[in-house]
Protein backbone atom coordinates (compact mmCIF):
# COMPACT_ATOMS: atom_id res chain seq x y z
CA UNK A 1 0.00 0.00 0.00
CA UNK A 2 1.28 3.74 -1.04
CA UNK A 3 1.33 6.30 1.75
CA UNK A 4 2.02 9.27 -1.47
CA UNK A 5 -0.64 11.43 -1.87
CA UNK A 6 -0.58 13.74 -5.55
CA UNK A 7 -0.81 17.71 -5.05
CA UNK A 8 -2.51 18.84 -7.58
CA UNK A 9 -1.10 22.15 -9.66
CA UNK A 10 -1.51 25.16 -7.48
CA UNK A 11 -3.37 27.02 -9.93
CA UNK A 12 -5.84 24.35 -9.42
CA UNK A 13 -6.30 22.56 -12.68
CA UNK A 14 -7.97 19.57 -11.65
CA UNK A 15 -11.38 19.02 -9.89
CA UNK A 16 -13.12 16.02 -8.48
CA UNK A 17 -15.20 13.80 -10.68
CA UNK A 18 -18.58 14.14 -9.47
CA UNK A 19 -19.86 16.56 -7.25
CA UNK A 20 -22.80 15.06 -4.46
CA UNK A 21 -25.73 17.16 -5.85
CA UNK A 22 -28.75 15.96 -3.84
CA UNK A 23 -32.22 17.52 -5.83
CA UNK A 24 -32.76 21.41 -4.52
CA UNK A 25 -31.04 24.48 -5.57
CA UNK A 26 -27.94 24.53 -7.30
CA UNK A 27 -26.20 27.64 -8.10
CA UNK A 28 -25.58 29.22 -11.03
CA UNK A 29 -21.95 29.96 -12.29
CA UNK A 30 -22.34 33.59 -11.92
CA UNK A 31 -23.61 32.74 -8.27
CA UNK A 32 -20.52 30.28 -7.28
CA UNK A 33 -18.27 33.07 -8.77
CA UNK A 34 -19.81 35.95 -6.68
CA UNK A 35 -19.87 34.01 -3.56
CA UNK A 36 -16.17 32.36 -4.28
CA UNK A 37 -15.02 36.39 -4.32
CA UNK A 38 -17.02 37.10 -0.96
CA UNK A 39 -14.95 34.00 0.34
CA UNK A 40 -11.29 34.87 -0.27
CA UNK A 41 -12.03 38.33 0.37
CA UNK A 42 -12.88 37.06 3.65
CA UNK A 43 -10.18 34.39 3.81
CA UNK A 44 -7.79 37.59 3.20
CA UNK A 45 -9.42 39.73 6.09
CA UNK A 46 -8.46 37.39 8.32
CA UNK A 47 -4.72 37.07 7.63
CA UNK A 48 -4.70 41.07 7.33
CA UNK A 49 -6.15 40.64 10.61
CA UNK A 50 -3.80 38.20 12.11
CA UNK A 51 -0.34 39.98 10.14
CA UNK A 52 -1.66 43.74 12.07
CA UNK A 53 -2.27 41.61 15.28
CA UNK A 54 0.79 40.12 15.38
CA UNK A 55 2.93 43.25 14.33
CA UNK A 56 1.38 46.32 15.75
CA UNK A 57 3.29 48.82 18.77
CA UNK A 58 2.38 51.90 19.49
CA UNK A 59 -0.32 54.14 21.41
CA UNK A 60 -3.54 52.13 22.22
CA UNK A 61 -1.75 48.74 21.31
CA UNK A 62 -3.99 46.28 23.81
CA UNK A 63 -7.11 48.19 22.44
CA UNK A 64 -6.50 47.63 18.93
CA UNK A 65 -5.04 44.00 19.61
CA UNK A 66 -8.23 42.56 20.83
CA UNK A 67 -10.43 44.48 18.42
CA UNK A 68 -8.35 42.74 15.35
CA UNK A 69 -9.22 39.40 17.04
CA UNK A 70 -12.55 40.37 16.95
CA UNK A 71 -12.36 41.37 13.37
CA UNK A 72 -10.77 37.77 12.77
CA UNK A 73 -12.84 36.04 14.23
CA UNK A 74 -16.20 37.65 12.63
CA UNK A 75 -13.70 37.03 8.97
CA UNK A 76 -13.00 32.95 10.29
CA UNK A 77 -16.67 32.39 10.94
CA UNK A 78 -18.33 33.99 8.28
CA UNK A 79 -15.86 32.74 5.41
CA UNK A 80 -17.46 29.48 6.84
CA UNK A 81 -20.94 30.64 6.30
CA UNK A 82 -20.38 31.49 3.29
CA UNK A 83 -18.63 27.94 2.02
CA UNK A 84 -20.92 26.28 3.39
CA UNK A 85 -23.39 27.96 1.64
CA UNK A 86 -21.66 27.43 -1.24
CA UNK A 87 -21.62 23.82 -0.58
CA UNK A 88 -25.29 23.27 0.46
CA UNK A 89 -26.13 25.47 -3.33
CA UNK A 90 -23.86 22.73 -4.52
CA UNK A 91 -21.09 25.32 -5.71
CA UNK A 92 -17.33 24.61 -4.74
CA UNK A 93 -15.49 26.87 -2.41
CA UNK A 94 -11.87 26.85 -2.88
CA UNK A 95 -9.71 28.68 -0.31
CA UNK A 96 -6.49 27.14 -0.92
CA UNK A 97 -3.58 29.67 -0.41
CA UNK A 98 -2.78 30.40 -3.87
CA UNK A 99 -6.63 30.81 -4.80
CA UNK A 100 -6.73 33.71 -1.78
CA UNK A 101 -3.61 35.03 -2.73
CA UNK A 102 -4.50 35.03 -6.49
CA UNK A 103 -8.23 36.11 -6.51
CA UNK A 104 -8.41 38.41 -3.23
CA UNK A 105 -9.27 42.56 -3.61
CA UNK A 106 -7.67 43.69 -0.37
CA UNK A 107 -4.80 46.31 -0.37
CA UNK A 108 -1.62 44.84 0.30
CA UNK A 109 -0.87 44.68 3.92
CA UNK A 110 3.10 45.68 4.65
CA UNK A 111 5.59 43.41 6.60
CA UNK A 112 7.00 44.14 9.86
CA UNK A 113 6.04 46.09 12.67
CA UNK A 114 3.37 48.69 12.00
CA UNK A 115 2.27 51.57 14.06
CA UNK A 116 -1.28 51.07 15.65
CA UNK A 117 -2.49 54.19 14.20
CA UNK A 118 -1.05 53.06 10.26
CA UNK A 119 -2.78 49.49 11.25
CA UNK A 120 -6.10 51.27 11.88
CA UNK A 121 -5.86 53.04 8.57
CA UNK A 122 -4.91 49.71 6.66
CA UNK A 123 -7.17 47.53 8.45
CA UNK A 124 -10.38 49.73 8.23
CA UNK A 125 -9.46 49.68 4.48
CA UNK A 126 -9.24 45.62 4.09
CA UNK A 127 -12.49 45.71 5.42
CA UNK A 128 -14.15 48.15 3.37
CA UNK A 129 -12.49 46.44 0.18
CA UNK A 130 -13.96 43.07 1.90
CA UNK A 131 -17.32 44.56 2.30
CA UNK A 132 -17.32 46.56 -1.07
CA UNK A 133 -16.81 43.02 -2.82
CA UNK A 134 -20.07 41.96 -0.77
CA UNK A 135 -21.53 45.22 -2.38
CA UNK A 136 -20.72 44.86 -5.77
CA UNK A 137 -22.23 41.43 -6.13
CA UNK A 138 -25.08 41.79 -3.70
CA UNK A 139 -27.84 42.89 -6.01
CA UNK A 140 -26.97 40.03 -8.58
CA UNK A 141 -26.82 37.36 -5.84
CA UNK A 142 -30.08 38.60 -3.83
CA UNK A 143 -31.90 37.95 -8.13
CA UNK A 144 -30.40 34.66 -8.07
CA UNK A 145 -30.63 33.63 -4.67
CA UNK A 146 -32.47 36.14 -1.92
CA UNK A 147 -31.66 33.52 0.64
CA UNK A 148 -27.96 34.05 -0.12
CA UNK A 149 -28.07 37.49 -0.13
CA UNK A 150 -29.45 37.52 3.74
CA UNK A 151 -25.71 35.88 4.93
CA UNK A 152 -24.05 38.75 3.35
CA UNK A 153 -26.29 41.42 4.74
CA UNK A 154 -25.68 39.72 8.27
CA UNK A 155 -21.60 39.88 7.16
CA UNK A 156 -21.57 43.93 5.59
CA UNK A 157 -23.04 44.51 9.16
CA UNK A 158 -20.71 42.70 11.36
CA UNK A 159 -17.67 44.22 9.55
CA UNK A 160 -19.05 47.67 8.69
CA UNK A 161 -19.31 48.01 12.44
CA UNK A 162 -15.74 46.83 13.12
CA UNK A 163 -14.96 49.24 10.43
CA UNK A 164 -16.00 51.89 12.62
CA UNK A 165 -14.57 51.02 15.89
CA UNK A 166 -11.41 50.69 14.49
CA UNK A 167 -11.23 54.01 12.30
CA UNK A 168 -12.81 56.11 15.57
CA UNK A 169 -9.60 55.68 17.28
CA UNK A 170 -8.05 57.76 14.44
CA UNK A 171 -11.14 60.15 13.98
CA UNK A 172 -11.16 63.85 15.56
CA UNK A 173 -14.63 65.64 15.85
CA UNK A 174 -16.10 67.09 13.58
CA UNK A 175 -16.03 70.74 13.82
CA UNK A 176 -19.65 72.66 14.35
Amino acid sequence: MSNTVTVPDPAGSELTKTENAEKGFLASDALAKNMQSVLVDLLALQLVGKQAHWNIVGPNFRDLHLNLDEIVSIARETSDDVAERMRALHATPDGRPSVIAEQNSLPEFPQGEILTSDAVNLVTKAIEATVGTMRDVHDEVDEADPTTADILHEVIDKLEQQAWFVSAENRTPRQR
